[in-house]
């Protein structure tokens, strides 16, 4: 009885088999890896992002008027509603008096009262800095009184300016503060000398 020809082809390897399912394995549990990282962080090198000094600017609860923040660094970037994001400076929170101000919860509207607006300067960039309030809309036509502090953050929490402006009218411009940082992180030169910066752009 003649029995046919083995080929190559024919011929099943157990250990070869365990080691083809080995590497579809290993590349399965490759591309499930890469889908959970996060490709934003990754192709733009983000770090969390942590404050070296700390504006705040606020207004009467309830006040209906808008109330801008204005900051322009050492090398003459400025932060402000139309620009987030300068240098190392972060508009966090922009505030429309009370536009906006209303959300839902649980079919109740309410209402928060505070105004408040928020920058941060995320590192240290030795120079000095202008915060300014800008009187951009008005509801009730009446001057509006506004509170800025400038807190120092590392290595501890110190208030570096706390002082209050008022502005008259809608349009208007005032300087709250204007600070030197120095090399070291320190602070120097605290005024209030006027510099327009709403004008400038």
């Amino acid at each position: 009885m003649r029995r046919g020809r083995h080929t190559r082809e024919q011929e099943v390897d157990p250990f070869y088999d365990m080691l083809f399912n080995m590497l579809i394995a290993f590349v399965f549990c490759f591309i499930i890896a890469l889908l959970a990282m996060n490709p934003k962080a990754l192709k733009t090198g983000d770090i969390p992002s942590k404050a070296e000094f700390i504006v705040n600017l606020s207004w009467p609860d309830l006040n209906p008027d808008d109330i801008d923040t204005w900051v322009q660094d050492p090398a003459g970037n400025v932060v402000w509603y139309r620009s987030r994001e300068a240098g190392l400076m972060h508009l966090d929170r922009d505030d429309r008096g009370l536009a906006q101000d209303v959300i839902v919860v649980n079919g109740r509207e309410i209402v928060n009262p505070l105004n408040q607006e928020v920058v941060t300067l995320r590192g240290i960039a030795a120079g000095e800095y202008t915060v300014n309030a800008h009187y951009f809309e008005s509801k009730d036509g009446k001057p509006v009184e506004v509170t800025v502090s400038v807190i120092k953050v590392n290595p501890r929490a110190e208030v570096v300016f706390y002082g209050q402006l008022t502005l008259a009218r809608k349009g208007d411009e005032g300087t709250a503060v204007r600070f030197t940082v120095l090399p070291d992180g320190s602070v120097g030169n605290v005024n209030t000398l006027a510099k327009t910066l709403v004008q400038r752009l």
